[in-house]
């Protein structure tokens, strides 16, 4: 295969423009003087992308006033409110039960699923803000031992799920998502289908959302959009003028840690001595995604999310506006064909802070080294086509991606590395665009629009100004933070949220 072009902006052997590293070297020191601290494949000057990365946060990173505070606590209500009837139609279920709420949708990559599914949602155009909701449809959290799966049928960081665990009555309201396979013994062993499972919850929640919109109320949250993404069901709700895309996705939720990721804690990491190892293997998740070899209808994806939401509170802030920054480019860069996604970048970066001394990354004017460095880090895994899994390293998560899709991915990442500038640049007038058509999308349907539960007079239904000073407290305080919520669905009125270690 031939070598890819050499790009013929700066930093390109042969470039006579005077804008190559060379050049820019020469006028430096003709002027007497070391001068500011360049990229030596670009050429740009660090403090230049580090002003870019600074400007892309504030477009990217919304304030919320206590008017849009008050519309995302009514959102996350409805979508609460309405699970807990999805669990009283058939009460399938648990009736006490634990979702992990993440700042970001699937496609952001807060969670590890496959992509081909999931249709394109624009920022501005479809949506203003995202999330991502794990909903347990099965829980086993009596267990204080390293749980063991079955592993035999499936890929690396895959598992079926055999409902031998569980007892007859749990057998019993979940039979009808189940694949059957007959035991040597004779005796019939029903594996719980990710498939499957997606396919009721689409079902019903669909079901709930149009029994509620037959009777609507004011205040109560327009449902834009009901769209299943392969085994994500995404809802959009408008609020006021607020938008908000909820990805809805059935997990299974266990308390411990898994086996295959047990070595995993014998290694030193970056976190130790920050938290806990209680805090890090507090549980884990099947997400419903198959190996792209594996049975659709049997396999389910580990998923270590709520251990990353722990992690999260360990990475420098100048880390975390690389890795975002560098994510809004990668996935506009890297969208065709779809290969790479956001979550191999986030295992990228954790991987990362294992290797560099932490007073290194903890470096806040660094954040153009933390950028390039996670670009070079990507372009070194599509070259080797080897990302591991950061809790199961032994996973291989680009072990099938074609030779002819690794470099194409890595050609496009040259392009990238040649002139990071001006590819943020790019990525911020995109952040600019959608703040703005969000505006005008405001401004357009304020008229049309319901009246936002804020607007609500009188009656039982006024909300507390104390509730949005809270919200909106909560929202700042907690930029990009996950939040995990224990709800009785007998009693919606009272959820209870915890933001890290903090419940309110």
């Amino acid at each position: 295969m031939a070598a890819p072009a050499l790009s013929s902006r700066a930093g390109s052997p042969g470039n006579g423009s005077g804008n190559s590293p060379t050049m820019a070297a020469a006028r430096l020191l003709a002027h007497g003087g070391v001068g500011p601290e360049l990229d030596f494949r670009s050429a740009a000057r660090m403090e230049d992308v580090n002003r870019l990365i600074q400007e892309f946060s504030k477009h990217d990173q919304r304030e919320y006033d206590d008017q849009r505070a008050l519309e995302i606590h009514t959102a996350k209500d409805f979508i609460f409110s309405m699970l807990g009837m999805v669990q009283k139609l058939d009460q399938k279920l648990p009736v006490a039960n634990e979702y992990l709420l993440l700042s970001g949708g699937v496609r952001e990559g807060v969670v590890d699923m496959d992509l081909e599914e999931l249709s394109v949602y624009a920022r501005g155009a479809d949506y203003d803000m995202d999330f991502t909701l794990l909903v347990p449809a099965l829980k086993l959290h009596d267990r204080n031992q390293p749980v063991t799966l079955d592993m035999r049928h499936s890929a690396l960081g895959h598992s079926w799920l055999s409902l031998r665990l569980f007892d007859e009555a749990t057998i019993g309201r979940w039979r009808d998502c189940c694949t059957v396979v007959d035991h040597v013994s004779g005796a019939a062993n029903y594996f719980f289908s990710p498939t499957l499972v997606a396919d009721w919850f689409h079902r019903a929640v669909s079901l709930v959302l149009l029994e509620v919109q037959k009777k609507p109320q004011r205040g109560t949250p327009r449902v834009e959009k009901v769209e299943r993404n392969g085994t994500v069901v995404s809802v959009v709700l408008g609020v006021g003028s607020s938008r908000m895309l909820y990805d809805i996705v059935p997990v299974v939720s266990f308390k411990g840690w898994p086996a295959v990721a047990q070595s995993w804690l014998m290694e030193n990491h970056f976190w130790d001595g920050k938290i806990t190892e209680e805090e890090v293997i507090s549980g884990f998740y099947l997400v419903p995604s198959s190996s792209h070899k594996g049975r659709k209808e049997n396999e389910w994806r580990l998923s270590f999310a709520r251990s990353e939401v722990q992690l999260k509170k360990c990475i420098s802030s100048g880390l975390m506006q690389a890795y975002q920054a560098c994510k809004a480019i990668v996935v506009k860069l890297l969208s065709r064909p779809k290969a790479i996604s956001p979550y191999h970048l986030r295992s990228i970066m954790l991987w990362a802070c294992d290797r560099l001394p932490s007073s290194y990354l903890g470096q806040e004017d660094f954040s153009a080294h933390f950028l390039l460095g996670l670009i070079d880090d990507l372009q070194h895994c599509l070259v080797s086509k080897t990302c591991p899994n950061y809790f199961i390293p032994q996973c291989n998560m680009l072990e099938h991606l074609t030779d002819e899709a690794a470099m194409l991915h890595a050609r496009k990442l040259c392009s990238l590395r040649s002139d990071p500038a001006e590819h943020l640049r790019s990525t911020i007038e995109h952040a600019k665009a959608a703040n703005r058509l969000t505006l005008e999308l405001q401004w357009r349907g304020g008229a049309n629009n319901p009246p936002s539960p804020q607007s609500d007079s009188g009656g039982e239904n006024q909300p507390d100004d104390r509730l949005a000073k809270k919200l909106q407290q909560l929202v700042t305080e907690n930029p990009g933070k996950s939040i995990s919520v224990f709800i009785n669905p007998d009693d919606v009125t009272r959820p209870h949220f915890r933001i890290d270690d903090k419940f309110f």
